[in-house]
């Protein structure tokens, strides 16, 4: 079934200068890109794009290593593209993660883990638009 996610290259990804390495493994895994943004979040977005992190000891670090730098927001889209992505991105902890993924190639820590990528259909359907309108999307 196909599906779009919503990716991000992180702070520390682009400011190592491997988002086109990453965008390149994207392509290569055959997502289609229907949208792309460099962008800088504020503490206010990046506290509304984590809001459901809240209550958890991190949220506060989370939001400000997310306004630490540019971050490059994604729509990918494909079949299953949810669970291949987050199967390239490989697990949270780059340490845990699978030789050959995103994660465990690019990331230095669970915090500064290069990706991020929406966990399922439901946080999808609120990550893609809190970032881009059905206008930014250009589908093939």
């Amino acid at each position: 079934m196909t599906e779009r996610t919503l990716a991000i290259i992180k702070p520390d990804a682009v400011a190592k200068g491997v988002a086109g390495q990453i965008l390149s493994r994207i392509e290569r895994a055959g997502f289609t890109i229907l949208a792309a943004r460099l962008t800088r979040l504020s503490r206010e977005q990046a506290g509304g794009f984590y809001a459901v992190h809240r209550e958890r000891p991190f949220y506060a670090s989370l939001c400000a290593f997310m306004t630490e730098g540019p971050c490059l927001v994604l729509v990918l889209e494909g079949d299953d593209a949810i669970r291949r992505w987050r199967d390239l991105m490989g697990a949270t902890d780059p340490a845990q993660a699978a030789p050959g993924t995103i994660r465990r190639d690019f990331a230095s820590s669970i915090e500064a883990n290069a990706v991020h990528g929406s966990d399922s259909p439901a946080s999808a359907a609120f990550e893609i638009p809190y970032f881009f309108s059905a206008l930014d999307l250009c589908p093939r």
